[in-house]
């Protein structure tokens, strides 16, 4: 077979196009793969309203570990 070599600069402008933005049209729909899983997304939303809170108390933990 034959290897495609692409230099870094390439690489670099590529990831800034439309094209590698959008998911392929012919997709499967897989949650927690392919489109983010409910559960992942109620962890998500209590993880930014549990931070916006620590920020507005005043008082902040040295490290934000999940357990």
């Amino acid at each position: 077979g034959t290897r495609i070599i692409y230099d870094r600069k390439f690489l670099m402008e590529c990831r800034n196009s439309p094209v590698a933005k959008t998911p392929p049209s012919d997709l499967p729909d897989i949650p927690g793969v392919t489109s983010p899983n409910v559960e992942e997304l109620k962890i998500e939303n209590n993880h930014v309203q549990n931070c916006d809170e620590k920020v507005s108390t005043g008082e902040e933990e040295q490290f934000d570990m999940d357990i």
